[in-house]
């Protein structure tokens, strides 16, 4: 079951411009995230940010792993050769093939 990010992240036009933050913080994901990009360890980012948990920072990551899902393209379906003996059960049933 996927870690249920909602509770955690909110968007309002009136905090940092629009961009998701965790509740109650003017702490951004972008921020979140970009220092896990650059090797902080969610015991660091806890200490530059304590009015962020540990759960907030697994929101973060869930958060961007759904936004990811959705935004990549979806890998392109291989198309099977027919072995000539398949070839007229191919025609008539491209699922077998």
């Amino acid at each position: 079951m996927a870690f249920n990010y909602r509770p955690y992240i909110v968007s309002n036009p009136d905090v940092c411009g629009g961009e998701p933050v965790i509740v109650g913080t003017r702490v951004t994901l972008r921020t979140v995230l970009a220092s896990m990009a650059e090797g902080m360890s969610a015991e660091e980012i806890l200490a530059d940010f304590p009015s962020l948990t540990r759960e907030s920072i697994k929101a973060v990551l869930a958060f961007a792993a759904v936004s990811a899902e959705e935004d990549l393209p979806l890998p392109a379906t291989p198309v099977l050769a027919c072995k000539s003996s398949w070839t007229k059960i191919c025609r008539s049933d491209s699922r077998l093939c």
